[in-house]
This record gives C-alpha cells, sequence and structure tokens, in this order.
C-alpha cells in the first residue's frame, strides 16, 4: 500500500459498534483479501506441481488465514486435474 493512498470510506462496510470510533478507513477490504488468498494457494499448487505439501500455521494470529489458504488448496485438488498430497501442523512460539 502507498503512502498516498487513502483507502476507502468506511461507511461502505459493516464494522462493528466497538470498533467504529477506532477506524477512520478500510485500505484492504475483506473480499480483496480472500480473492488475493485464493490466488496464492493456485500459484502454491502450479508452482508445487504434484510435490507433497507440508503446511505448518504458526497459532496465535496466524489461523484463519491458514484455514482459508488450506480451504482453496483443498478446493483446488478437488476440481483440479491431480490431486496435491497435504500435511497439516501446528507450532505456537513465545517471544521473550
Amino acid at each position: 500500500i502507498r503512502d498516498e493512498e487513502r483507502g476507502y470510506n468506511k461507511n461502505l462496510f459493516c464494522i462493528p459498534k466497538h470498533y467504529e470510533e477506532d477506524i477512520e478507513r478500510v485500505f484492504i477490504p475483506h473480499g480483496l483479501i480472500l480473492d488475493r488468498t485464493e490466488r496464492l494457494a493456485r500459484d502454491i499448487v502450479q508452482d508445487l506441481g504434484s510435490h507433497h505439501i507440508v503446511a505448518l500455521c504458526i497459532l496465535k494470529g496466524g489461523y484463519k488465514f491458514f484455514a482459508d489458504l488450506l480451504d482453496h488448496i483443498k478446493a483446488l485438488n478437488q476440481n483440479g486435474d491431480q490431486s496435491v498430497p497435504i500435511t497439516v501442523d501446528f507450532v505456537r512460539i513465545k517471544s521473550h
């Protein structure tokens, strides 16, 4: 996002009441994030071909993105010409 990017007016979105006073504008709409996540899944499947995918999720914040990405990869597996094997694991990292 460029520094001069103004984003979208928050009135174009459904924002929870408890965030209304804290949000001035929306820079990246949820639909755009979902679209880019789907594109990333396609790129991963295309780049890895039939190689085994080991998907590692960093807990405490990454789970929702990880789940969305895997859902897109699974959909591509079901609808594509070939199926890519996937192993899923989770790690929790503490910073000190």
